[in-house]
């Protein structure tokens, strides 16, 4: 079996090029996703951040919400950030009218927590699960993570507050590491598919 890994970015709104290019720097085969037919035919899917609002109500209108949340439940790697955070949240704690998850993390985030805009910010985020130095990470309208629920792993805090998150194959951050030129949490993500692959090879 080919060992790369073939990984979606869901680009419907957001810095969809951005993890492309992490992803490939990640040693993964990386292509947009808009439909469902697309969907289908990757090992593992970014959602990038961007308004999640938005995301939202694009993915019910292209058609790909109910098959993507059918494809995380039945073990899809899927990683999330930011506005892709909120999308794999259980439960928003302050949703905008009409906004849907996908859901597959059990957690409860909050929008835009870190500030607007204008507050946007970096900081080195020590990441469970990523060796060596602190990953940079870049902070942008930012949600975080309220509670967590028993299946769900805290990966990273920033000034007390849960900004990584992992539970099985979902994975999701606060921040963009893929604004930075750091692709350690791309690469952490394509192992994740990766061991997926040969899981279900078996």
């Amino acid at each position: 079996m080919n060992d790369t890994p073939v990984i979606g970015v869901l680009a419907l709104q957001g810095d969809v090029r951005e993890h492309l290019v992490a992803l490939a720097a990640a040693d993964a085969v990386a292509r947009p996703v808009r439909r469902p037919e697309e969907l289908a035919e990757v090992d593992g899917l970014v959602i990038p951040g961007g308004e999640s609002t938005t995301i939202s109500k694009l993915a019910v209108l292209f058609g790909v919400m109910e098959p993507l949340r059918a494809r995380v439940r039945d073990g899809l790697p899927v990683y999330g950030t930011c506005a892709g955070m909120i999308m794999l949240a259980d439960k928003i704690l302050d949703p905008r009218s009409g906004q849907e998850t996908v859901g597959g993390i059990d957690m409860i985030v909050r929008r835009n927590a870190f500030g607007r805009q204008n507050e946007s910010f970096e900081a080195a985020v020590d990441l469970k699960g990523v060796p060596g130095d602190p990953v940079e990470g870049v902070f942008i309208r930012a949600p975080w993570v309220e509670s967590v629920g028993a299946t769900a792993e805290v990966l990273a805090e920033h000034e007390g507050h849960i900004v990584a998150v992992r539970q099985g194959n979902a994975l999701a951050t606060s921040f963009h590491p893929e604004l930075t030129g750091e692709h350690r949490v791309h690469r952490l993500f394509a192992d994740m598919v990766r061991a997926n692959r040969e899981a279900e090879s078996l």
